[in-house]
């Protein structure tokens, strides 16, 4: 099992002393989340800062919204990344559901799910080293990986699910543990529908806040903000993670339901965290 640590949003050039501890440590991975109406970083530029601060830990975006994104445009980015970090990113994608993004990026909320599967076959192809279009040529430079770097699909909902076999390499998943079973079991299923090799990659994510209350407190309120969109932030705000036994117990029981990595994702500021989830990760 590997554990990968999320990164908080609040304070962006503070991750540099997260991402060098963390690529000190036992994790596995950084993880990034994704708006673009909100006060975060934009996840590739500041994971490329990360990556180019850090030696061997990978850098995940968690999930990287990618119907607010030109497609070409993106394909290049990624591959730049993907390149000048010998191969440690990894993408997570999603289509997002929050009316503002879509608005502030001036394209449609309703038409997202078609436009995302669009651009994952474009991206595949791109990556490639396909030509853009007939009048266009092909663009550089090339993923260090032939067809781009593994892609995980974050989702509820059967069409994104459906999504992991047709383009993806495995599922990241945000739902809490007593939910995870049957959604692991779908895109399994799907997976092996398609005729797909192997076994996808199977990517959870728990929130964590590990210290002083204070730490715990500032976890609560940003949880709090973040989710206030929803109507239901509260019930987000239950599911934190405060305690090393806690924390073990929800890794053990995404382990016992085959889960590759389980994120501990930190919405506290303190980068104190990173060496006391160290301890428990180890």
């Amino acid at each position: 099992m590997h554990i990968g640590l999320g990164l908080p949003i609040a304070d962006p050039p503070a991750l540099l002393d997260w991402a060098r501890r963390a690529d000190a440590g036992p994790f596995s991975t950084l993880g990034l989340l994704d708006r673009l109406v909100y006060d975060n970083p934009e996840p590739l530029v500041a994971l490329s800062v990360l990556a180019g601060a850090t030696r061997r830990i990978s850098v995940q975006t968690e999930v990287l919204l990618t119907p607010l994104r030109d497609t070409a445009l993106l394909a290049k980015q990624v591959a730049t990344l993907d390149r000048m970090s010998g191969g440690r990113l990894v993408l997570g994608l999603g289509v997002g559901g929050r009316a503002d993004d879509h608005r502030a990026a001036g394209v449609e909320l309703r038409t997202r799910g078609r436009r995302m599967n669009e651009q994952l076959e474009h991206l595949r192809s791109l990556w490639s080293g396909e030509p853009f279009g007939p009048d266009c040529g092909p663009i550089g430079p090339a993923p260090l990986r032939p067809g781009g770097p593994p892609i995980l699909i974050g989702g509820f909902k059967p069409a994104a699910l459906a999504r992991i076999a047709r383009w993806g390499d495995g599922f990241l998943s945000a739902a809490p543990v007593q939910w995870s079973g049957e959604l692991f079991d779908s895109v399994r299923t799907s997976w092996h529908e398609h005729g797909r090799p192997g076994e996808p990659r199977i990517v959870a994510q728990i929130n964590v806040a590990l210290g002083p209350q204070p730490v715990v407190d500032e976890a609560r309120a940003a949880l709090a903000a973040y989710y206030e969109f929803t109507g239901n932030a509260a019930h987000m705000v239950s599911g934190l993670h405060t305690t090393a036994a806690d924390i073990r117990a929800a890794v053990r029981q995404f382990a016992d339901l085959g889960a590759d990595e389980v994120m501990l994702y930190c919405y506290g500021t303190d980068p104190g965290q990173v060496d006391r989830l160290a301890d428990l990760a180890g």
